[in-house]
Order: structure tokens, then C-alpha cells, then sequence
């Protein structure tokens, strides 16, 4: 189920370039339509209860999570906005050993180095980072949304201990939605799509913010967050990928070896990791 929402997640990049919105209102949309599908999975799974204060926290670091992303994607390439958003696993690790008591295996943090520098590799490489109207301001507020990510991630992995993913995910996704609105005004973006193709995308934003996200949140009940954070770099793998075959966006030589060794990193992970995420299940 991870793995599956890693991949799902990595197609978001492309559908927020076809979204003929600005990037805030791009989040906002993306929320705005999973908002109805998530409704009907909480009442199909027993309600969806009153606000939890960790949804509330979480709706919010989703948000900055989004706002900084969206605006990543829209100054740098595809490939580089997503791997530099992805590199949560350095912080989730440090902070799920100290407050979720969440120790790492040594293997673990060899797979963490591993998958990291292959994403680095990926993003710094000029192949990968030579598109975009402004690669350094956009490569900053990627690199920004990995610490927005992460706390999502540990205020997700905490709340499954207690409560159903369709409910983080329901109550997150409202107090993100009207943050996004917010800001998309705020700083003047054209909200509405302007055609039926920007419209698609927008809606498209939503079904894999149901399908990608809801499983990472559903996985993360059952891993630990440490885990989770490393096995969700298959997204940019995805992402620069699509970025390649949609956006001309060249995967030379070297961000190919960085994908294949952030992939290595994944797996070794998962591998390091099988007889804790046994013992959590």
C-alpha cells in the first residue's frame, strides 16, 4: 500500500502543471475534490467523528506542505521539485528515534544514506535541474517542503495509533482546503481552470490525493514512520520519469543512476525494516 501511494503521489507534479491554476489553487482544488470521496469512505466506515486536534495539526502542515511544493514545481523541473520535497527521511528518522522512541537499525540508517544520496544525485545533477523559469527560488521552496512533509508524516504516524486513516485524512484535507484558498488569493493566482483539460486535472488531483495519500496514511498505522519515509522516495523516481516523457525534462546519465540507487535505498530499506513493521502490525 505504500509503495502503490508513492507511485500514485509521483503523478501529482504533472497534474499540477495541467491544471491552468496557480499553484496554491491547485492545492486547494486537489483538496476540494477528494473532500467528497473522502466523506463517503468515513460514513462507509463507521462516521467521522469530531475534529481530532492531530488532523487539525496535520491539515495545516499539509497545506505548507502543498503551497511550498506547488510553488517548487511551477520554478524548477519536475524531477528536482520532487526529490527535493522527498527528503524527509533524515529528519522523520531523527525525530520518530526521539519522540516516537522509534529506533533505527544500523542497516536502516545505511538504507536511509543510501536513498537519499541517490535522490541528491538526481536533483543536483544539471540534467535534472536545468528547466524551469526560476531553478534556485524553486529548488529553495522544495527543499523547504521537506520539513512540512515530515511533519505531516510523524503527526500521521502518531494519530493511526488511535484513529482510522479515512479520518485524519477527511478532517486534515478540510482545514487544509480553506488555507490554500486563502493563500491562492492572497497572492492574486487565477483560481479557476480555464478549460475542461485544466478542470480534468484539477479533479485528477483529487483521486490521487484519496488513492496515493489515503494509502501512505494507511500504511503508516502499521510502519514506522521512519520506514514510510524512506520507501515514498519511489516518487520522484515517478515523477521524473513523467517528467521525461510529458515535459521533455532529460533524465541524462547520472539522475538514471541516482533513481536506481534511491531505489536500491528503498528496497534495503524495506528489507531492514521487515522485522520491526512484523512486531508493529
Amino acid at each position: 500500500m505504500l509503495l502503490l501511494g508513492a507511485c500514485v503521489i509521483g503523478v501529482g507534479p504533472v497534474l499540477v502543471r495541467l491544471s491552468e491554476t496557480g499553484p496554491a489553487a491547485a492545492g486547494f482544488w486537489r483538496l476540494v475534490f477528494a473532500l467528497p470521496l473522502l466523506a463517503l469512505m468515513g460514513q462507509t466506515t463507521g462516521g467521522l467523528g469530531k475534529p481530532p486536534g492531530a488532523a487539525v495539526l496535520a491539515g495545516v502542515a499539509f497545506a505548507l506542505d502543498l503551497g511550498f511544493w506547488h510553488y517548487g514545481i511551477a520554478n524548477t523541473s519536475v524531477a528536482k521539485a520532487t526529490v527535493l520535497s522527498n527528503l524527509t527521511p533524515v529528519l522523520v528518522t531523527a525525530f520518530a528515534w526521539i519522540f516516537l522512541k522509534q529506533r533505527p537499525r544500523r542497516l536502516f540508517l545505511l538504507a536511509v544514506a543510501f536513498a537519499v544520496a541517490g535522490a541528491w544525485t538526481m536533483a543536483l545533477t544539471k540534467g535534472a535541474g536545468s528547466i524551469g523559469v526560476n531553478p534556485p527560488l524553486g529548488d529553495a521552496l522544495s527543499a523547504a517542503t521537506a520539513i512540512w512533509y515530515s511533519l505531516y508524516f510523524l503527526v500521521v504516524s502518531s494519530a493511526r495509533q488511535t484513529m482510522s486513516a479515512t479520518r485524519i485524512m477527511f478532517w486534515s484535507t478540510l482545514v487544509g482546503a480553506p488555507l490554500m484558498l486563502v493563500a491562492a488569493l492572497a497572492l492574486g493566482e487565477q483560481i479557476l481552470p480555464t478549460g475542461l483539460g485544466g478542470w480534468a486535472a484539477c479533479a485528477g488531483l483529487g483521486l490521487m490525493h484519496v488513492a496515493g495519500q489515503g494509502s501512505i496514511a494507511w500504511a503508516l498505522g502499521r510502519l514506522p514512520a521512519a520506514t514510510a519515509s524512506v520507501v515514498v522516495l519511489v516518487q520522484p523516481v515517478v515523477a521524473a520519469l513523467l517528467g521525461w516523457l510529458l515535459f521533455n525534462e532529460l533524465l541524462g546519465t547520472w539522475p538514471a543512476v541516482g533513481a536506481a540507487v534511491a531505489l536500491g535505498g528503498v528496497v534495503l530499506a524495506q528489507w531492514a525494516s521487515r522485522p520491526i513493521a512484523a512486531k508493529l502490525a
